[in-house]
């Protein structure tokens, strides 16, 4: 199973906070409340989350300059501001802050939710396609080179081996659907792709073997999926 996101949730009213706090706990989010803005950010510094959700109006230190704060330390950290106000300057300041979005209260626990899961789902299929040289456990991969290495030894992978090693890479920890893989890859989902597909997936498998800790699951009826540390 993958890791829970860890949510940093700064809310000053009690009671919208532990409802937040439960409801994103049972949606399997790992969320860490904090009543104001300066608890907020010594939680912040102290551990690493995957996305913060800040209240605007909050005492000590409101969320705008809770944002700013966090933005220091970590630029590219997702920002969701949770507010009662709705006013266009609010919105745009927000904005400027480099917030991922904006939730007027009252809303939907649902519709957080659904903007959490959009905002992480576009931050690790952005960084992971920005990625030129990645990790893999203990090998190193360059994708331009086509370069798979561990402890000095190189490896130059074919064209289809280095598209299928990036995908999967891609989707690391979560199930790569075999159509996705055909399509994208060899642009059809025939069966003599497919098994063609599963010869690459073995080549790779062989190849990641001096990593114990890193492999390639077959998951039944769904497709591949490559567990690294």
């Amino acid at each position: 199973m993958e890791d829970q996101k860890k949510i940093l949730l700064c809310e000053d009213d009690e009671n919208l906070g532990m409802l937040l706090s439960e409801y994103l706990q049972a949606k399997n989010y790992d969320a860490t409340l904090c009543k104001d803005g300066e608890e907020g950010y010594r939680e912040f510094l102290k551990n690493k989350f995957d996305i913060c959700v800040l209240d605007v109006m909050m005492p000590r230190k409101d969320g705008f300059t809770l944002c700013g704060d966090i933005k220091q330390v970590n630029p590219d950290m997702p920002v969701i501001f949770l507010t009662a106000k709705a006013l266009k300057e609010d919105v745009i300041d927000g904005f400027k802050l480099g917030a991922d979005d904006y939730i007027t209260k009252p809303f939907s626990m649902e519709e957080l939710t659904y903007r959490i899961d959009a905002i992480l789902h576009r931050v690790k299929g952005k960084q992971r396609n920005e990625e030129v040289i990645v990790s893999i456990g203990r090998f190193t991969f360059d994708r331009n080179k086509q370069i798979l290495a561990i402890d000095g030894e190189k490896r130059k992978l074919t064209t289809k081996e280095s598209e299928l090693l990036s995908i999967l890479y891609e989707h690391a920890n979560d199930v790569l659907p075999r159509e996705l893989a055909l399509n994208k890859i060899w642009e059809d989902d025939n069966r003599v792709y497919a098994r063609s597909m599963d010869v690459y997936i073995t080549k790779l498998r062989k190849y990641l073997k001096a990593d114990e800790e890193v492999e390639i699951l077959n998951v039944h009826g769904e497709g591949y999926k490559l567990v690294i540390p």
